[in-house]
């Protein structure tokens, strides 16, 4: 995972109001495996921004995945 990949969570958090599905946008990395991500609605207005490690979080993918991009089944 990197800066700005659009990613979805793998686990109800609803001590932070987040659950399973809602997706957001890497926008800082702190260190390896560790993300702040950013929650926005439709309009773009950000309702979440929390740290998160990589085993909550899947990338998703808008195009077509290469053949040698690894992709982790959930």
């Amino acid at each position: 995972m990197k800066l700005l990949d659009v990613v979805a969570l793998l686990e109800d958090l609803p001590e932070l109001g987040l659950y399973r599905g809602q997706v957001g946008t890497i926008v800082e990395e702190y260190e390896p495996n560790v993300f702040e991500v950013e929650f926005s609605d439709t309009t773009g207005r950000a309702y979440a921004l929390e740290t998160l490690n990589t085993d909550k979080l899947m990338i998703l993918h808008h195009h077509p995945v290469e053949n040698n991009q690894q992709i982790i089944p959930v």
